[in-house]
């Protein structure tokens, strides 16, 4: 589905989608938006991380019955491992499309400094699941969440 800005009507927008139109809302719930553009896997993911307050627009909680608009600063959390995405929203959608369609839907803002710590966990995860770590090892774990829990 490809996101045409139409003509408004009665306070919906047009979106064609292989030949077919239909009428997008102007506003949708935080939940439903969240998977649509693919920031969980499943809704009720999406809702139980929105009913754990994890996910804030404008610096405010939001709930999963929230409307979403375009416009709208989100912050949401990664599912696994530390850090926090600012998201700016663009565009709504209520149906679960491809990732370069839900992309457009969207304009990420996180700065790089979140993406390297993150890749670090990452890292850090994948080789503590290989044994136990040696002094070494440990060490450089430590460090990484050090620098987590610190927020850098």
């Amino acid at each position: 589905m490809r996101y045409f800005p139409g003509r408004a009507c009665g306070g919906l927008r047009v979106v064609a989608a292989a030949g077919i139109f239909q009428s997008v809302p102007d506003s949708i719930r935080a939940d439903k938006w969240l998977w649509a553009a693919r920031f969980f896997k499943t809704r009720a993911l999406a809702g139980e991380i929105l009913g754990n307050g994890k996910v804030k627009r404008n610096g405010h909680t939001l709930k999963r019955s929230s409307s979403i608009q375009p416009g709208d600063m989100l912050e949401v959390p990664f599912v696994e491992g530390p850090g926090v995405r600012e998201i700016h929203v663009k565009a709504v959608i209520e149906k679960r499309v491809g990732a370069p369609e839900a992309q457009a839907c969207y304009e990420d803002l996180t700065k790089p400094e979140v993406y390297e710590v993150l890749k670090n966990w990452q890292i850090a995860r994948s080789e503590a699941a290989s044994g136990r770590p040696t002094k070494k090892d440990r060490r450089a774990i430590d460090g990484i969440k050090e620098d987590w829990e610190w927020g850098i």
